[in-house]
């Protein structure tokens, strides 16, 4: 059974009754709403989303505190666990068609939006540092991948930015010196991308046949296995956290590098 935690610093009501008007739309599914209302504190959301994780549920709320919105985004992102917000483009949107109001703030629409302009700044700086592009601007991630080729980097970066992750890729080719950028990113924000070779092997002849190409040594295994000890060895020398990637989707890879982050606080 799906679950689905509505949380509020108020009641909760208006959350369930959205929430109810929606689920209308999916009759085959069976839900099991469980209320989290009254929430004023970090510590309260917390226990709530480790709740939500173990439970295998995502959340949706109505907190009225901007204060509040941004520890359930922070703290659901490093969980990696779905928050509907559903009070915040609500008040975005009131705080721009009232902003010459009497009573109006200045920038209050921004300041609502920062959720909204950091997920636009996250996947552009994702598609502007892809596949070692922009290396020197490294400090600036919060997450850099690095791996041989085909070992689902790109579409991992892609993942994470739309999480809000400032994320970049770097590709390991034998023989080429990696930036000093790389070396001194500090620990838990570089993860190696491990698989297996006949699986990395199966996958590029996969690759090449679509584009055209002849495969050649690019998809041997003997090759592939040469350059997975090659990248290995760079993830023991600089000590980075190694997921391994072999059949596994990517919201299974990506929580396993955000859980390694947690570890490390």
């Amino acid at each position: 059974m799906n679950k689905v935690f509505i949380v509020s610093d108020g009641t909760g009501r208006t959350a369930e009754q959205t929430l109810m008007a929606a689920l209308t739309q999916f009759p085959g599914n069976e839900v099991e709403i469980i209320q989290k209302g009254d929430i004023r504190t970090e510590m309260q959301i917390e226990e709530i989303v480790s709740e939500a994780v173990s439970e295998k549920g995502f959340i949706v709320h109505t907190l009225v505190s901007e204060t509040l919105r941004e520890d359930m985004l922070r703290i659901s992102r490093i969980h990696n666990i779905d928050a509907i917000d559903l009070m915040g483009p609500l008040l975005s949107r009131l705080a721009h068609h009232f902003a010459d109001s009497p009573t109006g703030e200045p920038g209050l629409f921004f300041s609502l939006n920062k959720e909204y302009f950091k997920r636009i700044d996250s996947m552009q700086f994702a598609f502007n540092h892809d596949d070692g592009q922009r290396a020197e601007d490294y400090e600036k991630a919060e997450i850099v991948l690095v791996g041989v080729s085909r070992t689902f980097k790109t579409p991992l970066s892609i993942y994470l930015a739309f999480k809000g992750w400032f994320v970049a890729n770097y590709p390991i080719v034998i023989g080429v010196d990696l930036p000093d950028s790389l070396s001194k990113m500090p620990y838990g924000s570089v993860f190696g991308l491990m698989t297996q070779a006949h699986d990395l092997s199966s996958l590029r002849i996969v690759r090449q046949q679509y584009l055209g190409g002849e495969t050649g040594e690019y998809s041997s295994v003997n090759f592939v296995r040469k350059e997975l000890n090659y990248a290995q060895n760079i993830f023991n020398r600089f000590e980075w956290p190694v997921i391994q990637v072999t059949n596994k989707p990517i919201e299974e890879i990506a929580s396993e590098i955000l859980a390694v982050k947690r570890r490390i606080g």
